[in-house]
Order: structure tokens, then C-alpha cells, then sequence
């Protein structure tokens, strides 16, 4: 996963190549950096009569929602996802690259990273059920370092499907994503007006696969030609935005925590408006940002920083449960009503404390993957039958993902043995099925 949130070995060309989209990569970066921030301002962690615990600061500080829209920031993980998928396949189809072929290096160089997270995860709560920690506690730490893995799967299908979604595109170009819209509302008029919840899953496919087609339409400036058309689509979708919260029935909250009707669980029409608005405003700034990204010192700081995205995406929590073990309990955090002056103030201290220990966390971590890059991204056992094992492989490694990201690492304080198994299972098919030298010729370090 080149640009959302983006993986250390990219397989397209560097950094300071030709063709290469500097923009897209300062995107990614900030994206990044707000998703951090933003776990970290949300999470609210407590200390009473013993016990460790959590909560959303957002269902207590009623501003605090309207800070959302701030910190929303996957929409530009999946337009930069979509932009650069199609750079990516374009080439390696030209190339004479089978779909399945690209399709499983991708995935696999994806993969490695987070199988490392999520084996560290696991032996993690391994050793604290032996050692005997709290099961409510354990429970709520497993879930901590597991929400953001939701991620993943959605953006696993995006790169099962990106052959066929450009291939769509190139036909029909933005009608796709506007068709994908159509339905999503059609979706959300279902579960919201009609009361049918169990129609909102297929919104994860139709929105963020929306926002994911912009990236094709970004590549080839049919979202950027003529230069007012990415501004029109801000103020346009502003305005649709602002009906859709008011006078509703859509919350103005886009993280959609503990509300009955949610903008991100599962994404909903708003959340496509407010993605809209985000992405016309940041590709209308587009030609003025991108040339002061064109120097060596800035190009070497994007090109370090993108680097490390991945990781500091997949361990940034990790901080959080670490700094709560060790401060919390001992009354060195002082722990103020949420919502006050100081609160509000221990929010920055909260968030240095823990950047301060995510540097070294995600350096020793980069350190220690260096021989991820060797892996092959395949096992080339499949042979022509290769697409079969391939997508039930990425069809149970994204299951899992899920499930843990839902239930967290140790749901009721045991080990989440059926999303662990899913995970080991798919990602062992999608290695079988995929080419032991990556579309690029090499082995393990490309998509």
C-alpha cells in the first residue's frame, strides 16, 4: 500500500525519480501525522480504584466533534491509494504483468510489516495472560492497539479490485465513482430512513471505493482540468455536506463514536461529501504546493518521512499503553475533568510524551524489519491456479483483520484465537499464490 498509510519499500519509482508525484507523497504524510495526533487527542485514559481504562474524549466534550472534521483525514489515504495503484498496475500491465501476479506482491509487501505488528501483538497479550494481568484491562489494551487495523481490509479489496476498477474508469471515467455514490446514498436512505442496518456494509466498498476511483481521476487530470474543477467540487460538495448535517439526519462527528446513526461505521453519504470537499481543497492547492516540494533537502526529508509511514501508522498506539502502564498507575499523571483548562493543556503534554517515545519505538522497528526487504513476496507454488488461492487468501487475511480490529487482541481478556488463525491462514495463501520475484524482478522489496 503505496500512499495510505504507506509501506516502506515503495514499488513504484523513488522518490526522487521521474514521474514521481511529490504532492501525493507530502499528502500521505500529513495524513499520517493527523491520524496519530488524532488517536492520541481522543484517547482519554483513566486510573480509578485500581483499574486501567479508556474512553472516547469525544462523547464527553461536545466541541470536541466538531474537531472531527479536522482530524478525518482517510479520505486522502484512499485518493492517494487510488493514484498510485494506478501507476503502479499501468506499468506492470504494460509490462505484460497478470493481474494476480501484481495483485499478490502488492499485497504481500503490505503484509510483511503487519504480520510483525500483529505477531508482537499477540505474543504481547501471550505473556500478560501468563503473567496474569486483569482480563477488563487486557481487553481494553488489545482493543487500543487493534481499532486502527480496520484499515486494512477495506484497503486490501481496493487493490484486489484496482484492475478491474481502472479498467472501469478508463471506460466511463468519473461516472463510476458518481454511479458508486448514487448507491451508497441509496444505501444510507436503507439503513437510516428504512431502518435496515444490514445493508451498511456494502458502503465500505461504495464509498471508499469512491474516493479511491478519484485517485485514477486524479492521475490522468480529469479531476484537475480545467483548473476550477477541483474547487467547484469543494464548494459544491460543502454545500450538499451542510444539508446532510443540517438539519441532518448525519451528525457533524466523522470519527462517528458511540452516536446511533455514525458517519464511519459504516462510512455514510456525508462522510463521501465531506471526503469531496477535503480532496477538491487539497487538489486545488496542488499548483501551488507541488513546486516548493522540487528542492533536494525537501525531497530527502519527504523521501525519509514517507519511509516510515507504515510503521509509525501500524505502532503508534503502542505508545499509549506503554506511557498508561507506567504513569498512571504510580499518580505521576495527574488525571483533571475531561473538558477543563487543564486538561485541555494536558492534551499537548500528552501527545509530546507520547512522540517522544514513538521516534525510538518506530526507528528500532524499521532497524529491525531491514530483513523484511529480502522476503520474497511470493512462493510461486500455485502456478496457473494462483488467482484462486490468491483472493481466498486476501479474502481471510482482510476477515481477520477485521475481526481483531473489532475485537481487539485479547476480547474478554483470551487471545482473539479465530481473527489470529485468519490472518495466519490468508496471509499464508496469498504468499503461496503470488510470483517468487515481484513484478518489479526483484524479490521482496516491491509491490
Amino acid at each position: 500500500m503505496d500512499n495510505a498509510p504507506g509501506h516502506r519499500t515503495p514499488p513504484h519509482p523513488p522518490t526522487r525519480g521521474p514521474g514521481r508525484n511529490h504532492y501525493a507523497d507530502l499528502l500521505r504524510v500529513c495524513a499520517i501525522a493527523a491520524v496519530v495526533v488524532g488517536h492520541w487527542l481522543l484517547t482519554d485514559i483513566t486510573y480509578h480504584h485500581g483499574h486501567l481504562g479508556g474512553r472516547n474524549s469525544v462523547e464527553y466534550v461536545g466541541w470536541g466533534r466538531w474537531v472531527t472534521l479536522a482530524l478525518q483525514v482517510l479520505p486522502v489515504f484512499f485518493t492517494v491509494g487510488g493514484y498510485v495503484n494506478a501507476v503502479s498496475w499501468t506499468s506492470h500491465h504494460a509490462r505484460g504483468t497478470p493481474w494476480h501476479a501484481w495483485v499478490g506482491a502488492r499485497a504481500m509487501a503490505l503484509l510483511w510489516p503487519v504480520v510483525v505488528y500483529v505477531v508482537v501483538a499477540a505474543l504481547g497479550v501471550t505473556v500478560a495472560l501468563v503473567a496474569g494481568a486483569p482480563a477488563r484491562e487486557l481487553d481494553r489494551a488489545g482493543w487500543f492497539v487493534a481499532l486502527h487495523l480496520w484499515f486494512l481490509p477495506v484497503y486490501l479489496a481496493l487493490i484486489l479490485l484496482t484492475p478491474l476498477l481502472l479498467a472501469a474508469h478508463r471506460r466511463w471515467g468519473l461516472a463510476v465513482p458518481a454511479v458508486m455514490a448514487a448507491l451508497a446514498g441509496a444505501v444510507d436512505l436503507a439503513r437510516v430512513g428504512g431502518d435496515v442496518p444490514v445493508v451498511g456494509a456494502a458502503n465500505y466498498l461504495l464509498v471508499w471505493g469512491a474516493i479511491h476511483q478519484w485517485g485514477f481521476s486524479w492521475l490522468d487530470r480529469r479531476l484537475t482540468r480545467p483548473r476550477w474543477l477541483p474547487a467547484a467540487l469543494a464548494g459544491v460538495s460543502a454545500v450538499l455536506l451542510t444539508l446532510l448535517l443540517w438539519p441532518g439526519p448525519f451528525p457533524v462527528d466523522m470519527i462517528g463514536a458511540g452516536l446511533r446513526v455514525n458517519n464511519t461505521a459504516p462510512p455514510s453519504i456525508a462522510l463521501l461529501a465531506f471526503a469531496a470537499t477535503q480532496v477538491g481543497l487539497l487538489l486545488t492547492a496542488e499548483p501551488r504546493m507541488a513546486p516548493r516540494l522540487e528542492r533536494p533537502a525537501r525531497l530527502r526529508r519527504l523521501a525519509r518521512l514517507n519511509g516510515a509511514v507504515l510503521t509509525v501508522y501500524l505502532w503508534h498506539m503502542v505508545p499509549v499503553i506503554l506511557i498508561a502502564l507506567t504513569l498512571y498507575p504510580t499518580g505521576v499523571a495527574p488525571q483533571p475533568d475531561i473538558g477543563s483548562g487543564p486538561w485541555v493543556a494536558l492534551r499537548v503534554a500528552w501527545v509530546a510524551v507520547l512522540a517522544i517515545v514513538l521516534a525510538p519505538l518506530a526507528l528500532g522497528v524499521m532497524w529491525a524489519e531491514r530483513p523484511l526487504r529480502k522476503l520474497p513476496l511470493g512462493a510461486g507454488v500455485a502456478g496457473r491456479w494462483a488467482p484462486v488461492p490468491l483472493v481466498a487468501g486476501i479474502g481471510a487475511t482482510a476477515a481477520g483483520l477485521a475481526k481483531i480490529a473489532v475485537d481487539g487482541f485479547a476480547p474478554g481478556g483470551r487471545i482473539a484465537v479465530l481473527g489470529l488463525a485468519l490472518v495466519a491462514v490468508g496471509v499464508s495463501l496469498t504468499f503461496l499464490a503470488g510470483p517468487r520475484r515481484g513484478p518489479e524482478g526483484g524479490s521482496g522489496g516491491g509491490g
